[in-house]
């Protein structure tokens, strides 16, 4: 199964960047892995969170097939320790879905219809991280996961 990952907004910090470069990299070897930031909103710095939310939502879910997986990285989804969510991400990996799709959201949140759309919700923590830093610690949770999975020695149990 191929594994999409989309971000809405972009990374600004380099050294986000070339951390997320590492763990990019390295997840290649394990499975088909993208990772997208989906174009700006246009005009988003004259609209309501309400109605930036909305369209971002209709940018999301015109890039969805009927036959994916949508899960959200929401702060009300469902945690996790490193071993649970690679046997997690494992049940995920044998779904009859054609792409598992994660969704880091933007500054607001997901619109109401994305929430609907979902298959369901996955939070890395109680605390709120800036997107730009959720992107590095979801792509190295996702590697951590996958050589959990292979039994290889990155994770210390």
């Amino acid at each position: 199964m191929k594994v999409h990952v989309y971000y809405i907004g972009k990374t600004s910090e380099k050294y986000l960047q070339a951390g997320e470069a590492i763990y990019v990299k390295r997840l290649k070897h394990y499975l088909p892995v993208t990772f997208e930031v989906l174009p700006d909103v246009k005009g988003a710095g004259k609209m309501t969170a309400e109605k930036l939310k909305e369209k971002e939502g209709e940018l999301v879910l015109s890039r969805l097939k009927n036959d994916d997986g949508l899960i959200l990285l929401d702060e009300g989804g469902k945690q996790y320790g490193s071993v649970e969510f690679a046997s997690w991400l494992d049940r995920q990996l044998q779904q009859p879905y054609r792409r598992l799709v994660f969704l880091v959201g933007g500054a607001f949140g997901f619109a109401p219809a994305v929430y609907e759309r979902a298959n369901g919700k996955l939070s890395l923590s109680k605390m709120t991280f800036s997107h730009q830093m959720i992107r590095l610690f979801f792509s190295e949770q996702l590697y951590r996961a996958m050589t959990i999975l292979r039994g290889e020695k990155y994770h210390n149990s």
